[in-house]
């Protein structure tokens, strides 16, 4: 299994990439299960961590624009 990787300080789109090269790496004809399970959960990880940056992003949108009412 893979090391845990602390994603909070990386820029999104370094994470978005990072998780987009694994999505590509799936669709390749030659995938070894060992591998394959080691990208699966590191793509969760980076899913989950994207997941958690965009709902930051849509609070503060939200108490921006609340502020302007």
């Amino acid at each position: 299994m893979s090391d845990k990787i602390d994603t909070r300080n990386k820029p999104f789109a370094d994470d978005m990439a990072e998780l987009e090269a694994i999505t590509a790496w799936f669709e390749s004809p030659d995938i070894d299960l060992d591998e394959a399970l080691a990208k699966f959960e590191r793509g969760m990880e980076l899913a989950t961590g994207l997941k958690k940056q965009l709902g930051e992003v849509e609070n503060k949108i939200e108490k921006i624009k609340k502020s302007f009412e």
